[in-house]
């Protein structure tokens, strides 16, 4: 089974939302919902790296 990442953060700390409707993920870092989910690594690791900009971005 591949990992699974989340679209907005990148991070790999995503599960089902409700394990019944395996269709809907929720991010344990973010707090993103939805059905998309990355498996590509490279991606993801993408994903994580501007999402982390941003973050800073807003902190400043």
């Amino acid at each position: 089974m591949k990992r699974k990442f989340c679209p907005n953060c990148g991070s790999d700390n995503i599960k089902w939302a409700l394990p019944q409707n395996w269709s809907v993920w929720e991010c344990y870092n973010c707090g993103y919902t939805g059905a998309v989910v990355i498996e590509d690594e490279e991606l993801a690791k993408e994903i994580s790296e501007k999402y982390e900009k941003d973050r800073n971005k807003k902190k400043e």
